[in-house]
């Protein structure tokens, strides 16, 4: 028997943390977890996109700690979960920095800024990075109202975002696309 996709308790505009407690679905917390929700779909799709068979593993695995990251920011803060909750690690952010650097190591030194274009895997990769700041923006503010937002879920969110930035150069220079320069008017 298959489950139902639908519960149609959510038909007034509310919904449930992991721990039952009932939330608006304009609440902050839910607006973060979708925005995480919204660039795991966007990764995806990069994915798809892309050739780079180390780049699409490490995307599949940034989908994977995304949904750890959904998981934690679903979470209400004030119970503890019936379910194990998987964590991010340090190790997670080290991947990220690491790929980050071997890319660097084959990119031209950056002397203007960069406008998103190219081919439609690069500007894909800067709507990912632009999701990924939003993302990270709504988990700053969640922590600013004091809720509680996990030290390495901002860390995570920030060095991802960093990640897909180089990536975009990165795909767009393993294709031979040359970069766009922007040009200030002046």
């Amino acid at each position: 028997m298959s489950l139902k996709i639908y519960t149609k308790t959510g038909d007034k505009g509310n919904t449930s943390l992991i721990g039952g407690t009932k939330v608006p679905k304009s609440d902050l917390r839910i607006e973060a977890y979708g925005t995480v929700d919204e660039l795991n779909s966007f990764i995806g799709l990069c994915r798809d996109l892309i050739t780079d068979e180390p780049a699409r593993e490490l995307l599949q695995s940034v989908q994977d700690r995304l949904f750890v990251v959904g998981a934690a920011l679903a979470c209400d803060p004030e119970k503890e979960p019936k379910m194990k909750i998987p964590d991010l690690q340090p190790d997670d952010v080290t991947a990220l920095e690491k790929a980050i650097d071997t890319m660097n190591e084959t990119l031209p030194v950056m002397k203007f800024f960069i406008l998103p274009g190219g081919a439609p895997a690069v500007s894909q990769l800067h709507i990912a990075r632009c999701v990924c700041r939003r993302a990270e923006r709504c988990c700053v503010r969640l922590e600013l109202e004091s809720h509680e937002v996990e030290p390495i879920i901002l860390q995570y969110l920030n060095r991802l975002s960093d990640y897909l930035f180089v990536l975009s150069r990165y795909v767009g220079h393993t294709m031979g696309i040359a970069e766009i320069a922007w040009k200030p008017r002046g």
